[in-house]
């Protein structure tokens, strides 16, 4: 695949950022691709390795690796390079529903396994990929394709996120007639509102939605199944419900201090910044302006990273992002070895902002909150200690307190499973984990013909996860309702 010696002639050139400094003017997306022909020289590094992990989406110490969605890379790789933007577009929609997505949001766990990885430097995958598909937009290829025979079947699907729009777009092209209900007033859900817009601009999401409708897929909004449209209702006018409402029960602080003003969780923070950015470009002043505060972030992670360059394009005085994990090696430990997903230091594009602004990382490591200062019922500063891992247990270091003074603090310490009343409203049972149970590698839940997928089924994980959530449990619900299925 690619040119046989491509991984040889060919350095590994991933597509440009804007600087900092320029980029933390606007929320716009800040990549520059490369030209076409750099690119064919990118896709051309992907050796004939005989065993594409990078496609071969695996567990290994617990962690992903390989393509969760088995995207054939190899084949659009060689497409691409050979010039045949076409049959790679072909080749690559025929596991991934949504490349305009993954090919911005996606850590990039091919890329990870990627044989060239082992002792160089990976193929840029992700970037190839968002080609192929950027390309098939700009050359018209992307068109609505309605199926030409309906079943009659109908399928509700409560939530649009990733995994509730790929079982939709799943499930719409297989012929039955697809209702997506979503509580919020725009489709999207974790794509529209957990994700920031110069990570994900919301006209990628709307482009491609508006298609679906056009292919025949009806979207509800501010539809709160369980709330205001009753779960009686749906069940009563559907052959089957998948619920996709996501893992969005944000994990709290139990800390001295927790009630004072000031503190939000980061699923709030991001989600008034977009609605406020997209209805009035954030002229209606409707989310928490950071302009000119001191603002520290608890947890290190990509939710945290994100909320760190929100806070930055909104002129924060300073940003400190709390990470509990130790600071990760530079290279690949000795015993977190290739293909595993490399738990090496990454400084992302928020990391790399707070840098280029503040002149140091914002991360402070094996830190933690311990009691939350407050004055006049306002934050004021907060108390970190400093923390390590013995007998997998967290402990506190003696004598490792420090204050640091904040005006506001976001909580980015993850979810602890999905909220409960819709559940509830549908007699669905859930696992100690606060996740929908069903049995392993199974989408059916204990009431009948309800089923689910992606971050309510599994818990908080990646988009890609999502979609091939979402494209497993729609194979599952077609059988549900026809006796077999033709879906790949």
């Amino acid at each position: 695949m690619g040119k046989i010696t491509g991984f040889l002639e060919y350095k590994r050139n991933s597509k440009k950022r804007i600087d900092p400094l320029e980029r933390i003017k606007n929320f716009d997306e800040f990549y520059i691709p490369l030209d076409n022909e750099t690119r064919r020289q990118q896709a051309a590094r992907c050796m004939n390795c005989g065993v594409p992990f990078c496609q071969s989406g695996m567990i290994l110490s617990g962690m992903a690796t390989g393509c969760p969605l088995n995207n054939l890379i190899p084949e659009w790789n060689d497409a691409v390079y050979k010039g045949n933007d076409e049959n790679a577009l072909s080749r690559l929609l025929k596991t991934n529903n949504f490349p305009e997505f993954t090919g911005r949001v996606c850590p990039a766990l091919c890329e990870a396994a990627c044989v060239n990885g082992m002792n160089g430097e990976s193929v840029t995958v992700h970037d190839n990929e968002l080609y192929i598909i950027e390309n098939g937009y700009k050359n018209g290829l992307i068109k609505p394709q309605p199926p030409k025979v309906r079943s009659g079947k109908k399928v509700a699907i409560i939530g649009s996120g990733p995994s509730g729009l790929a079982a939709a777009d799943c499930l719409n092209k297989r012929g039955h007639l697809v209702t997506v209900f979503e509580k919020n007033d725009r489709i999207g859900g974790l794509l529209m509102y957990g994700i920031p817009n110069m990570k994900l601009e919301k006209s990628v999401i709307d482009r491609k939605t508006d298609i679906m409708r056009q292919e025949g897929i009806v979207f509800n909004t501010n539809c709160d199944v369980g709330n205001t449209v009753k779960a009686e209702d749906i069940l009563s006018e559907f052959d089957a419900v998948i619920l996709c409402c996501g893992a969005n029960e944000p994990r709290d602080l139990n800390v001295s201090g927790r009630e004072c003003e000031g503190i939000y969780f980061a699923v709030d923070f991001l989600t008034a910044n977009t609605k406020s950015l997209l209805n009035s470009n954030l002229g209606d002043k409707k989310y928490y302006d950071t302009k000119g505060k001191k603002v520290v972030i608890v947890g290190g992670g990509d939710t945290g990273n994100d909320c760190l360059g929100t806070c930055i394009r909104h002129g924060a005085a300073s940003v400190v992002q709390l990470e509990m994990m130790p600071k990760p090696p530079v290279k690949r430990s000795e015993n977190n070895q290739w293909p595993e997903f490399p738990k090496i230091l990454k400084t992302d594009y928020g990391q790399e902002e707070a840098i280029a602004v503040f002149g140091s990382d914002p991360r402070i490591y094996k830190t933690t909150v311990k009691e939350i200062i407050s004055e006049n019922g306002k934050l004021k500063a907060i108390k970190t200690v400093e923390v390590e891992f013995k007998a997998g247990k967290l402990t506190e270091i003696k004598n490792s307190e420090k204050t640091i003074d904040a005006d506001i603090m976001i909580i980015a310490a993850g979810f602890v499973g999905t909220k409960k009343y819709l559940p509830e409203a549908f007699g669905v049972e859930l696992t100690p984990r606060n996740v929908v149970k069903t049995d392993d590698n199974k989408f059916a839940t204990n009431a009948e013909k309800v089923f689910t997928a992606g971050d309510m089924h599994i818990g908080q994980s990646l988009v890609v996860r999502a979609i091939n959530e979402g494209r497993k449990c729609a194979k599952e619900v077609d059988v549900y309702l026809m006796g077999y299925t033709n879906m790949i």
